[in-house]
């Protein structure tokens, strides 16, 4: 179970803080047959068109539903998975789906498609279940909670990056609702209420958790993955924050694919996706990297990757690609490249492009057209199944949150910066960001070299 959530078990190894190790090459996954020595250009970052906004549109409709009625009005928490074929009579709520639910109502109130009286209920609502009722420790919250009740479920750990998760959810709602004084008092406490000093008592690197029974998990968090965003919202808190050795402590591993040179794990690309849900990295770097560059070089890395598997699984094309973490024949998986992680299939996952769709827009726009528009049986009231296998005819019968939530927030920021935007205006993001050294300055969208600057 502990599968289900962005807090993947698959990074370890202890990290060094050393900018020379970070920029040395450390991992150079094998050339294929298709690869050649020089790469062809980073495609350039384009205006989406009219056409590419309605197709958008629809899809940000319909995965806002998911979060909107998978939810319990009550407790405002948000199912972690919901099957689409049959009457769903799941219990388990995830924080992560609850976290990309409460930035989904946001949107969804920009757009129109709920009222601002309905949205400002259910945020309310769900705010004050998080401060009064949900159960915490230090203020960190477990992964899965009963979606009645709150109650924990499945001995879930107490998570350190699923609570990041739920309260980038919650500083949107603050700053969207910002004349609304009970969300913003509820906001604050629950967000000062962590005290991520706890989480890192004993070390720079955080624990991926905690549970009651055995304390806290011995895997930290100390390589490039998702963890940018714990890092940033802990240094930035001002009731307990992180020092700032925390930010160059974990290790940032450059990879090699197709003549590409980026910062990576070995790990999904959901990686390079979920801190940039709500933290604004354009234009801007620490001392190792452009964060938005490397995962915009990171995702064309895997189009290719997944286009070198061609031979293997015919299905894969420049129209359709991408794996990452999702649903599979097998169940739950934990798969990408490159290099090649996982049993892989010939099993597309739409949240690889989807949530992909600012790092690249006409590459990952493509690939959504094309499952919409040839593999109808892979949408649903939801948007798209969480994954499907062309090659045998494999259709998953559920929507994961995590995964609908990263395409409709990711869709948004492609048209409209509008997370950003929003998110960015909390102090603690900017103090984040600060400490993290961070420095605005004028680059263009992507380097000339197709590499991470060092």
């Amino acid at each position: 179970m502990a599968y289900l959530s962005a807090a993947l078990p698959v990074l370890h190894g202890r990290s060094m803080s050393l900018v020379a190790e970070a920029a040395a090459p450390q991992q150079k996954p094998e050339r294929s047959p298709h690869q050649h020595a020089e790469p062809a250009p980073l495609p350039a970052l384009t205006t989406l068109s009219p056409d590419d906004e309605q197709f958008l549109d629809t899809l940000e409709r319909a995965n806002f539903l998911f979060f909107w009625e998978q939810a319990n009005p009550e407790t405002g928490l948000i199912k972690d998975r919901c099957n689409v074929r049959e009457k769903d009579t799941s219990v388990a709520a995830s924080i992560a789906s609850s976290g990309f639910g409460l930035t989904a109502i946001c949107i969804a109130e920009k757009r129109g498609f709920i009222s601002r009286s309905e949205a400002r209920l259910r945020v309310v609502q769900s705010l004050s279940f998080l401060w009064h009722k949900l159960p915490t420790h230090r203020g960190f919250y477990f992964h899965f909670a009963n979606i009645n009740t709150g109650e924990r479920v499945w001995d879930s750990e107490v998570s350190s990056v699923d609570t990041a998760i739920l309260l980038c959810g919650v500083l949107t709602c603050r700053q969207h609702f910002i004349e609304d004084g009970d969300i913003a008092q509820l906001a604050h406490a629950i967000f000062d209420r962590v005290d991520w000093t706890w989480l890192a008592e004993d070390t720079s690197l955080l624990s991926h958790g905690w549970t009651p029974e055995l304390g806290f998990i011995p895997s930290r968090w100390d390589f490039y993955s998702e963890l940018m965003m714990m890092y940033l919202l802990g240094m930035g808190s001002s009731s307990h924050p992180l020092n700032s050795d925390a930010w160059f402590a974990w290790k940032r591993t450059i990879f090699e694919y197709d003549g590409l040179r980026y910062i990576g794990s070995f790990a999904p690309l959901f990686v390079h996706q979920y801190s940039q849900a709500w933290f604004d990295f354009r234009n801007k770097r620490d001392r190792y990297a452009d964060y938005f560059e490397n995962s915009a070089i990171a995702t064309d890395v895997h189009r290719r990757f997944c286009l070198a598997l061609n031979e293997q699984f015919s299905d894969y094309s420049n129209a359709l690609w991408g794996i990452t973490a999702s649903d599979s024949v097998r169940g739950y998986v934990v798969w990408g490249g490159p290099p090649a992680m996982g049993p892989i299939d010939g099993t597309v996952v739409p949240c690889a492009a989807g949530g992909s769709l600012p790092f690249l827009p006409d590459a990952t726009m493509r690939v959504l057209r094309t499952i919409h528009d040839h593999y109808p049986k892979a949408w649903c009231r939801y948007g798209f199944v969480d994954a499907f296998n062309p090659l045998t005819d494999w259709y998953d019968t559920d929507v994961i949150g995590i995964d609908t939530g990263i395409m409709m927030v990711m869709a948004e920021n492609a048209r409209t910066g509008f997370v950003w935007d929003t998110f960015m205006r909390n102090p603690e993001a900017q103090r984040g960001m600060e400490v993290a050294g961070f420095k605005p300055y004028d680059a263009a969208p992507y380097s000339s070299s197709g590499s991470v600057a060092q």
